[in-house]
């Protein structure tokens, strides 16, 4: 298997999993009814790469990488990953995990977040959890699965730099003030004046 960079003449080839994936609307919240350039520019110009993977010229999956968020959360990479229904069950979906982690430290992210994985979706749980990555929460009834009715999204964690994870765990001190619930409450509920 040979992952490589994507360009936008592959993406063609890419066109039917993508496809395919999004019109069973059970792993992806992407509208069903995306056109195929729509979906390019999803997943090919809006990401900061996308990769494949491939053998013997056959196309077997996919994954983007990007920032989670801008500003002070740009140190957290997102990833998207799509494996061409045939390719299922071989480990294409873990060489592709694999892979994006090495690039998301070479990019100097710090973690990995997936912020919907789909709770339904067991085998991507399984996956993502064998591969290192923490549920770190839960949003109740998310994602409306075609034939399960309201589904939870999991948010997925995974420390890239393994120095980091040990820092962030220090607890607040006195030298990081909070702002009491009551405090915010009494600001929150102040009565306006009249103009």
């Amino acid at each position: 298997m040979n992952i490589r960079r994507m360009h936008a003449d592959d993406f063609p080839a890419f066109w039917p999993t993508f496809h395919h994936i999004i019109q069973a609307q059970d792993s992806y919240a992407y509208d069903p009814q995306l056109s195929e350039a729509q979906a390019r520019a999803l997943w090919c110009e809006l990401p900061q790469e996308t990769w494949l993977a491939e053998e013997d010229g056959v196309l077997l999956g996919s994954y983007f990488i990007k920032p989670n968020a801008a500003g002070p959360g740009g140190h957290v990479c997102n990833c998207g990953y799509m494996v061409a229904p045939a390719a299922r069950g071989k480990g294409v979906a873990a060489a592709l995990c694999a892979h994006s982690q090495q690039r998301g430290r070479e990019l100097g992210y710090l973690a990995m977040q997936f912020n919907a994985v789909v709770a339904s979706n067991s085998v991507a749980v399984a996956l993502w959890k064998k591969l290192g990555f923490a549920e770190v929460g839960r949003v109740p009834g998310a994602y409306r699965h075609p034939s399960l009715g309201l589904v939870d999204c999991l948010i997925m964690h995974q420390w890239l730099q393994a120095p980091v994870a040990a820092a962030a765990a220090k607890p607040l001190t006195a030298s990081a003030p909070l702002i009491a619930r009551k405090n915010i409450e009494a600001v929150v509920s102040r009565k306006r004046k009249n103009s």
